[in-house]
């Protein structure tokens, strides 16, 4: 169908074409007599015939040549990748260093921004990433389903990398959960310092619509503190948490280009200023407490199976009774999570369990 599509377009500029070229002719020879416009008319039909049949071989060979140009390669294998990423990120880290001699001892005027360089050459003695005794990690576990992919990996482990390179107001900084919306600045680069994505003014973010690597990697900063006008109409908020963060590609993007290459590890510097706690469905239950299976993943929690996660799911259980009601006391207050009808005892929420309503 497309190479038909093709051939219509091009042969109707070139019928065209050759419909000007007739009538330039008809008008600059128009005395010269009818034997030669017949001549030049018969030319032009078999010109006609032959830019056709060129038409036709040119896109013929267009098209093969985009078929294996397109061709798509099935999703590679979690664990295969997981290995490989993990081993080009430790590689990244035992060659890089950051400006952790400012953030250990800030000079005035400080900008709270990470720099990353190589070492060699006059950085040949820095510390490394790698060396950093702010270097930490943690084991995310990954399945095919997360991604949609075919076949059947269930809990592959993925490192996470990261560094708090300024830890955030310890007295007023909000430790976000891997659910809530943050107001951050934050750029990310690939291993070979592209970058793909970035916000240089700080905005709300949704951690559940992020990929794993980011959401779980920022959970682990405080909130900045005081907020300090500027005297201009902007304002500056205090000591804000600060981290860097290595990702293998199944805590980012895995197959998809948005990085700007397929299966790419990735390397986030963020600042973060603000916390709020979210509530997705506005059913009453904050999103941290819909995810049942406390992984920092409410996008696999769907108690009632209806293909809606219990974060976008105003009746969670499925009985028709809306878990805003359900969470409610026999005041028709809203309780909190920890005193939510049911618990009692320690048995299941209502709004959690079908055989109440």
């Amino acid at each position: 169908m497309f190479l038909v599509l093709k051939y219509r377009i091009l042969h109707k500029y070139l019928s065209t074409r050759i419909l000007e070229l007739k009538i330039f002719v008809n008008v600059l020879y128009k005395n010269k007599g009818k034997l030669y416009l017949r001549r030049l008319n018969y030319f032009l039909m078999k010109m006609n015939k032959f830019l056709i049949l060129v038409v036709l071989v040119v896109l013929a060979w267009s098209c093969k040549n985009d078929d294996n140009d397109n061709k798509v390669d099935p999703p590679r294998l979690l664990s295969e990748v997981a290995i490989e990423d993990d081993a080009e990120i430790v590689e990244y880290l035992k060659t890089h260093f950051y400006n952790y001699e400012e953030f250990n001892d800030k000079p005035e005027g400080f900008d709270y921004q990470v720099k990353i360089g190589v070492i060699e050459g006059d950085n040949a003695n820095k510390t490394s990433l790698f060396d950093s005794p702010e270097l930490k990690s943690k084991i995310i576990k990954v399945s095919s389903d997360d991604f949609n992919l075919p076949g059947n990996e269930i809990d592959i482990e993925h490192t996470l990398y990261y560094i708090v390179a300024n830890k955030g107001d310890g007295n007023q900084g909000v430790q976000p959960r891997a659910t809530d919306s943050t107001f951050v600045t934050y750029e990310g680069r690939r291993l070979d310092n592209t970058i793909f994505d970035s916000a240089d003014a700080a905005v709300w973010f949704d951690m559940v619509s992020s990929v794993r690597g980011f959401s779980s990697g920022v959970a682990g900063l405080k909130a900045g503190g005081e907020v300090e006008e500027n005297g201009d109409g902007t304002f500056t908020i205090l000591d804000p948490g600060v981290g860097i963060l290595f990702m293998p590609s199944g805590l980012g993007y895995f197959f998809d280009r948005n990085p700007g290459a397929t299966y790419a590890p990735l390397v986030f510097t963020v600042n973060l200023f603000r916390v709020e706690e979210s509530d997705h469905d506005r059913d009453g239950v904050p999103t941290w407490n819909e995810d049942i299976s406390k992984d920092g993943n409410p996008r696999n929690d769907d108690t009632d199976k209806d293909g809606r996660p219990d974060y976008l799911d105003t009746d969670d259980d499925g009985d028709f009774a809306p878990t805003n009601e359900e969470i409610r006391n026999e005041a028709g207050e809203v309780t909190s999570p920890d005193s939510y009808p049911g618990t009692e005892n320690g048995g299941t929420a209502d709004y959690l369990n079908p055989d109440v309503n």
